[in-house]
């Protein structure tokens, strides 16, 4: 958005030069003896005023060290948002403690593994909204899952998952009992990718997996979706 003038300081425009110039010379003769030229440099618009407005648009600021080392895969553009689909979990102390126990022995392998602050799973791949399709992008969810129920899931098996640019892996429990109900819910969210023109859903991002007895039962409430640093929920009947 082009910013107009607030207060007019200076012009150097043909017809404003001519009008200080009849202003300044009473007479033929020019200025009067001993009177200093006018300035020509436009006067600093104070700070109250450029800030008077501040960008509503404008995303997180880029800086991979306040969000887990993440990479930034596709570039920061003002009123582009990293917006992603994902079902939360709110972790319970026994799960926290047990990643608390798991974490040092598999930073024996990989040193720079580090445990996540919040943890979901994920219905989308992140794409870049407009700030402008925000509001129609959430509509749009929201008339497409709102007629699903909430349902309960178990995850009991670990995996090694790396995202399609092959800057990030992770270590994540693969849905078993409730799986089909997430691929119901993919489904929805994908065609709201489509309505947009935006990428679906990854189709795999699996490299490889092991066993496990890690036992986690979870019941799924709600859908949220998170664009920059703005959160909606839409919860399940």
């Amino acid at each position: 958005m082009s910013a107009a003038p607030l207060v007019g300081y200076s012009s150097s425009g043909s017809e404003d030069e001519a009008e200080t110039e009849a202003c300044a010379r009473p007479g033929v003769g020019g200025r009067h003896r001993g009177q200093s030229p006018l300035p020509s440099q436009r006067l600093p618009v104070p700070d109250s005023v450029l800030h008077m407005f501040p960008g509503t648009e404008e995303g997180p600021e880029d800086d991979s060290a306040k969000h887990g080392g993440r990479v930034r895969t596709f570039p920061h553009e003002r009123g582009n948002w990293a917006t992603h689909v994902y079902v939360p979990y709110e972790a319970g102390e026994d799960f926290l403690e047990l990643l608390d126990a798991l974490l040092p022995h598999a930073q024996t392998y990989v040193p720079r593994l580090v445990r996540m602050e919040a943890f979901h799973v994920s219905l989308s791949q992140s794409v870049v909204l407009r700030h402008h399709w925000i509001l129609p992008f959430v509509q749009a969810l929201k008339d497409r899952v709102a007629s699903f129920q909430r349902f309960c899931f178990t995850a009991n098996q670990v995996k090694i998952y790396t995202n399609q640019e092959k800057t990030r892996t992770f270590v994540g429990l693969e849905v078993t009992s409730g799986h089909a109900q997430f691929l119901d819910l993919v489904s929805e969210v994908d065609r709201v990718m489509e309505e947009f023109d935006l990428p679906t859903f990854y189709q795999a991002i699996v490299d490889e997996f092991e066993d496990s007895e890690i036992l986690l039962r979870v019941r799924a409430g709600q859908v949220r979706c998170k664009s920059g640093n703005k959160f909606f929920s839409m919860p399940l009947k």
